[in-house]
C-alpha cells in the first residue's frame, strides 16, 4: 500500500538548506503518545531535528479541538488534526458552535496540511467480566465515549446512534474524561463499556488488559453497508474501515465479535496542520523530512504500521470534496519533488 521512498538528494538538500531555521523552535500540540496523532507529531519532531530542519517543542495529551484553533489563531505552529474538526470549524458546528459560521470559516481558512494519516477507528469494547451485550447492551448503560469535547466524542456519539439509534444523555449515559485519565477510567469500573478511537493494536486496550480480558464488537455488516452509515462515512475526514481480525495485532486476552473474519468500524482521517502563513521553505522542509523518514514513523509503535502514513490517494486521505483545508504550498512542493502526484483538488 505504501510507496517506498529513497532519500533523494533533493529532499536532503532541502532540509540542509533550511538548517539555519534550527535556531528557532516551533511549537506543536498533539494527543496522547499512545495514539497515531501523538506518535506522529513526536516522530516529526525527531526527524526534523535529525535532518537539521528545526527544533519542535511538543505538548502531548492535548484536546485537538483546541489545538487546531490555536494553530489557526497563530498561537501554535503545528497540530495534529482529525479532518472532521476542520469541517466543523469551517461551518461553526459542534465544538465550534460558539464561533459561528463566519468566524469559524475565517479560522479554518488559516489552516493547511503537511501530510495525512489515519487517526484511529472508532469501536465498542468492554471487559468480559462486565457481561456486556455489545451494541444491544448500550441502552441504559454508562459509556465512556471520549474527552469532554473533540472529534473522538463527536464520532463516538455518531457511531452509537448509527448502531442503536440512541442519543447520549437519553438512551444511555455518556461520561467524558480527558485522555490522560483514559486507561484509569477504563479500569476503574465507572463505565460499563467504552466507545473510543482505536489503533491496531490499541495502546489503551493493551494497557487495560492488566485488569482483565476484553471483547471488541465490530459494527454489524448490515449497519456498515447501510445508507446511514455511508452518509456518516462521507463526512470530511471520516471513512468506512474494514480489516481482517487476524491483522488487528492482538493476542490472548482480546476477543473480536463479528459475523465473519473482519472487523468494521468508522475510521477517522487527519494529518499535521500548520498555519497557511508558515514560511514556504519551513513547510517544505518539514514535509520532506517526513517523506524521507516514513519508516521512522512506522517504527514508533505497532499501530503505526497500518496508519496510512505516506498515502496520497484521496480515497484514503479524504483531502477533497467537502474537506475545507488543502495542502500547504511548501508541502505540495516537497511531495512533488519526491515523485508523488497530488490531486489538483487538494492543492491550494
Amino acid at each position: 500500500m505504501f510507496k517506498k521512498i529513497i532519500i533523494t538528494a533533493v529532499a536532503f538538500s532541502t532540509a540542509l538548506s533550511t538548517s539555519s531555521m534550527a535556531q528557532t523552535n516551533l511549537s506543536a500540540e498533539t494527543g496522547p503518545p499512545t495514539g497515531a496523532p501523538g506518535a506522529s507529531v513526536i516522530a516529526l519532531a525527531e526527524v526534523a531535528s535529525k535532518m537539521g530542519v528545526i527544533d519542535i517543542q511538543v505538548s502531548t495529551g492535548q484536546t485537538l479541538t483546541n489545538s487546531i484553533q490555536n494553530v489557526a489563531e497563530g498561537k501554535t505552529d503545528i497540530a495534529a488534526s482529525p479532518f472532521i474538526l476542520t469541517f466543523l470549524m469551517a461551518n461553526g458546528l459542534g465544538p465550534y458552535a460558539k464561533l459561528g459560521k463566519d468566524s469559524g470559516s475565517a479560522l479554518a481558512s488559516k489552516l493547511a496540511v503537511l501530510y495525512t494519516y489515519r487517526v484511529a477507528v472508532g469501536g465498542l469494547y468492554a471487559y468480559d467480566s462486565s457481561d456486556f451485550e455489545g451494541w444491544d447492551g448500550i441502552e441504559g448503560a454508562t459509556i465512556y465515549n471520549g474527552p469532554p469535547r473533540g472529534a473522538a466524542l463527536t464520532e463516538a456519539r455518531l457511531l452509537i446512534k448509527l448502531n442503536t439509534g440512541l442519543e447520549d444523555g437519553v438512551g444511555y449515559t455518556g461520561i467524558q474524561v480527558n485522555w490522560g485519565q483514559a486507561v484509569k477510567t477504563i479500569q476503574d469500573g465507572s463505565a460499563d463499556a467504552f466507545v473510543l478511537p482505536m489503533g491496531f493494536p490499541d495502546g489503551r486496550i493493551t494497557a487495560a488488559l492488566s485488569s482483565g480480558d476484553i471483547t471488541i464488537w465490530s459494527v454489524p455488516k448490515n449497519v456498515y453497508d447501510g445508507n446511514e452509515f455511508n452518509k456518516v462515512a462521507g463526512l470530511p475526514g471520516t471513512v468506512g474501515f474494514e480489516i481482517p481480525i487476524s491483522d488487528m495485532g492482538y493476542g490472548s486476552g482480546v476477543t473480536v465479535v463479528s459475523e465473519d473474519g473482519n472487523f468494521r468500524g468508522l475510521g477517522t482521517v487527519g494529518g499535521e496542520v500548520v498555519n497557511v502563513d508558515m514560511d514556504f521553505d519551513t513547510a517544505k522542509a518539514l514535509t520532506a523530512a517526513f517523506i524521507a523518514n516514513i519508516d521512522v514513523y512506522k517504527a514508533k509503535a505497532p499501530f503505526m504500521q497500518t496508519a496510512w502514513h505516506g498515502e496520497t490517494d484521496i480515497k484514503i486521505t479524504d483531502m477533497c470534496g467537502t474537506m475545507p483545508v488543502k495542502y500547504h504550498p511548501g508541502a505540495v512542493a516537497a511531495w512533488e519533488e519526491a515523485g508523488y502526484s497530488l490531486p489538483a483538488c487538494a492543492k491550494p
